[in-house]
């Protein structure tokens, strides 16, 4: 992962060093899935929002590294047993992203963008919505999750709306008790920012 951000920051070191500069403040909605890959449980997708700043250093080549708290999680339910599990996780995300415009203009832009992300999570609660408790505790789950993001945004004036997906890249959550959960999360975002600078 460090060889493969050093490349990235030697082949846009040109245009970094000459590009522009931008910042800005962002919000978003969330539709994360915690992956499981037992027959037995089924998992379903859990909204949540973003909120936080990015920064944008580049012209037609660009790096975009950002900042913001998320909500996510998932909803695990038992196939066989009477328990479902409420999975939400407040973490602070930190993608750093490159990316291509492939429409530059003054007024629009239409950019494609990929990168790898830390997420360090800040608070976890888990509610039970079954008959019976279900086997994941908060202690269960990670404290630092990676991810890889990749999407498509558009630019109008001042305004981003960007649409991305995350893929996971460590399990979220430990073996528990007699299961093997396997599961990675998986998030769907939009997100709209304005360009303070």
């Amino acid at each position: 992962m460090k060889k493969l951000f050093f490349f990235v920051l030697i082949f846009l070191s040109a245009e970094l060093t000459f590009g522009q500069f931008t910042i800005g403040i962002k919000v978003g909605y969330d539709a994360a899935k915690l992956s499981t890959n037992m027959d037995t449980i089924t998992s379903n997708f859990k909204s949540g929002f973003q909120v936080g700043a990015f920064a944008r250093i580049g012209k037609r080549l660009f790096l975009q590294p950002e900042l913001y708290y998320t909500t996510q999680g998932g909803v695990f339910t038992s196939n066989i047993s009477d328990w479902q599990q409420n999975i939400k996780i407040g973490s602070m995300d930190v993608p750093v992203l490159s990316g291509f415009k492939l429409l530059k203009g003054d007024f629009i832009n239409v950019r494609l963008m990929a990168g790898p992300m830390a997420s360090f999570v800040v608070n976890k609660n888990i509610s039970e919505a079954g008959g019976i408790a279900g086997p994941i505790e908060t202690a269960d789950l990670n404290s630092v999750n990676w991810a890889i993001q990749a999407g498509a945004g558009l630019d109008v004036w001042k305004f981003t709306l960007d649409v991305r997906y995350q893929v996971g890249l460590n399990q979220l959550i430990k073996s528990v008790e007699n299961y093997t959960f396997d599961s990675y999360n998986n998030v769907w975002n939009v997100s709209l920012g304005f360009k303070i600078l």
